[in-house]
């Protein structure tokens, strides 16, 4: 079975039972106050396996599902090992997309965060790298995933900057980041792929 369908059942499941189970949130945020000063370190994963609410969890594993299937179906022309990569893919992502906020905020006792915005992030940008011209509808909106990429990167480092909301940004646009970099490790061609697909536009 595809691995990112997988990771979309065991977070929605976790996530619903921490709609309910308060403790079992509080227990799995990501929250670097606590974490430095008691050693644990697990929160770095959990905290992507939980949700604030119903529209957060369906809009990222609605992504994950959908995007992680043409990004396994990818891997599994790049490598011998897709499985292997996706796993890899998904939880590297988790951790670059939550270390800024680690260091940033350790020393900030009101600061915690969740969801797995950040390695879907990753997803998104690794199926954007592999076919800019893949079509996307954003509120049903026809887009170009290459001009989505864009105006994902520019919204989510503006908003990082700006803050003043419970969004972290700053976890997407590091979860995109790492979506970008990752095929270096795989299949290096990508990147000459992707020129050459930019260059040869195809809408249909």
């Amino acid at each position: 079975m595809n691995p990112f369908t997988v990771l979309t059942f065991i977070t929605a499941g976790v996530s619903i039972l921490a709609f309910w189970n308060r403790r079992l949130l509080n227990n799995l945020l990501l929250y670097p106050y606590i974490m430095v000063r008691k050693n644990q370190w697990y929160r770095i994963i959990s905290h992507a396996f939980i949700h604030a609410d119903w529209m957060h969890l369906l809009f990222n594993m609605i992504a994950l599902w959908s995007f992680g299937e043409f990004v396994f179906h990818v891997l599994a022309g790049m490598t011998a090992s897709p499985v292997l990569h996706a796993m890899t893919l998904y939880f590297t992502a988790i951790l670059f997309s939550s270390l800024p906020d680690i260091v940033k905020k350790r020393n900030s006792p009101d600061y915690a965060s969740l969801g797995a915005s950040g390695a879907v992030s990753a997803v998104v940008f690794f199926a954007i790298l592999a076919d800019p011209w893949m079509m996307l509808y954003v509120f049903f909106i026809p887009c170009p995933g290459i001009l989505f990429g864009i105006v994902y990167l520019l919204y989510s480092n503006y908003m990082s900057k700006r803050g003043g909301d419970i969004i972290n940004h700053s976890a997407h646009l590091y979860g995109a980041v790492w979506g970008l970099l990752y095929p270096i490790f795989v299949h290096p061609g990508i990147y000459m792929d992707f020129i050459y697909k930019l260059l040869h536009p195809s809408l249909w």
